[in-house]
């Protein structure tokens, strides 16, 4: 059967998010982007899931960056050749997001998300190996970057996702190098946090946010948005 990702299947309903036209290119439509994510965010996140119509902006900068429309974020300033680094106050749902939006076009766009703070159990438990299981060609998530302790493994303190962000940004600009990424052989990193730049800088030292400059799309939640856990 010839591939369609216009159309999403979650049981037995289809839902039809775009339309192909001009030589098999998929055509999206944001609203029934809107609509499909509503219903996969339910079945993913339980029934309280919604799209607020506050963060629509927002989510349609990410929409497009996972798409792969390259044009329409061009013109908002988005390199679709970099990663993301998405952040806001504590509950906007930054997580609950770059979980949902990979289904709109997995063949495009796929990472695995990693919770910063399992990193550094990781770390204090096995030593320094772990920190080689992030120096390979494979994308990730860094999920709740800054809120993870100081890695220590027999009394060597180190900061963990600093050494990890510096040994990704070396990938991020090796493109000889093999890779599971579909943006132009690069392997790429996205983030979500609740910090500013100038915590990160503070976190994690200035050469490490100045490689984030260079890895990175800023997408970032309005200060006031709500915490939807509450």
């Amino acid at each position: 059967m010839k591939p369609q990702p216009h159309i999403k299947i979650e049981g037995t309903s289809k839902f039809q998010i775009g339309e192909i036209k001009d030589n098999n290119t998929v055509h999206y439509d944001f609203e029934k982007i809107k609509t499909y994510l509503n219903i996969k965010g339910h079945l993913l996140f339980g029934k309280n899931f919604k799209i607020y119509k506050e963060d629509e902006e927002l989510i349609f900068k990410l929409c497009s960056y996972f798409i792969q429309d390259h044009f329409t974020c061009a013109k908002m300033g988005i390199d679709t050749n970099k990663g993301l680094l998405l952040t806001g106050p504590v509950g906007c749902g930054k997580t609950s997001l770059m979980k949902l939006l990979p289904y709109l076009a997995p063949h495009k766009t796929n990472y695995e998300i990693i919770p910063t703070r399992n990193i550094l159990f990781s770390f204090n438990a096995s030593g320094f190996e772990v920190l080689e299981k992030y120096n390979e060609t494979k994308n990730y998530c860094f999920d709740d970057l800054g809120l993870e302790p100081t890695g220590c493994h027999y009394i060597k303190e180190c900061n963990v996702m600093g050494e990890i962000l510096l040994s990704r940004y070396d990938l991020f600009t090796n493109i000889s190098q093999p890779a599971l990424s579909l943006s132009k052989g690069r392997i790429l990193t996205h983030i979500t946090t609740n910090l500013n730049a100038v915590e990160l800088e503070k976190r994690y030292g200035s050469r490490v946010r100045s490689r984030l400059r260079s890895m990175f799309n800023l997408i970032c939640f309005n200060s006031s948005s709500k915490d939807k856990r509450i």
